[in-house]
């Protein structure tokens, strides 16, 4: 069975059926699990009306660093409730992204990653990361609050060295990967998934973003296509693609699903 750890299924979807095919078409191809991410209040909430509909999708509830400009007061406290939803599964995604000059100010995207690690820590769940040009100062918070990963966390696309996931796993950080470990360039994405622990690995979409070879240029992206994410995971590590299902499941499993 395939999951995928890391997806938008709140975006437009029309273009290939809409969302509800979008799962089904998943899910007859044996994706069996589909961890929505929010990355506002917003699309939090959609995400979890679209879990209370469809019994393989989960989410994650969380303020991206780029979505500040959307947040209100009182929006933390709304936040915290919808993770205790029985089909969060986490917090996030959340982080720091020093990639766009309009982005929130650095001061302003550190204080919100903060106040989201101590909400995982207070409710005893996981954290999925986004981190983008910013791995030093994101291990550098992560190591400051270690306290709020005892649930665990998930760097989700991970695309920083492979150097630099070994001290990211010392805080107990799994990785997932997309559709760059199918692009033929992606070098560095390539020797971190070699180096990368099998136990710390999990597989991603990232859609409606990121589509994968061989449906690269196509959009949207969507969870059905993250077969071809762990075929080439299993062909880097060189084991068989149902070693690397399994694999990923298990990890999935002692990650988001085993809290009891």
């Amino acid at each position: 069975m395939y999951i995928d750890v890391h997806c938008h299924l709140t975006d437009d979807y029309s273009a290939v059926g809409g969302v509800d095919e979008v799962i089904a078409r998943a899910n007859a191809a044996g994706v069996k699990r589909i961890i929505c991410s929010g990355y506002d209040l917003l699309s939090s909430q959609t995400a979890a009306r679209l879990a209370e509909k469809h019994e393989s999708v989960y989410f994650s509830a969380g303020f991206h660093p780029s979505e500040w400009s959307k947040y209100k007061d009182g929006d933390f406290e709304r936040l915290k409730e919808l993770c205790k939803h029985e089909k969060c599964v986490a917090v996030g995604e959340i982080g720091l992204d020093y990639h766009f000059d309009d982005n929130p100010s650095a001061e302003t995207q550190r204080k919100g990653f903060i106040e989201q690690l101590h909400i995982a820590r207070e409710l005893k769940k996981p954290v999925v990361l986004h981190s983008r040009d910013a791995a030093q100062e994101t291990l550098e918070i992560l190591q400051a609050n270690k306290d709020c990963l005892q649930s665990g966390a998930l760097m989700h696309c991970y695309s920083y060295s492979a150097e630099m996931s070994e001290r990211f796993a010392a805080l107990d950080v799994y990785f997932s990967f997309g559709g760059p470990c199918t692009f033929k360039n992606a070098k560095k994405v390539f020797e971190s998934v070699e180096r990368i622990p099998a136990p710390r690995i999990l597989s991603e979409t990232d859609c409606p973003y990121l589509t994968p070879v061989p449906h690269r240029g196509e959009f949207p992206n969507q969870p059905v296509y993250v077969q071809h994410v762990v075929s080439r995971l299993a062909q880097l590590r060189g084991v068989t693609e149902e070693e690397m299902k399994k694999q990923i499941w298990q990890n999935a499993e002692t990650l988001f699903f085993n809290k009891g």
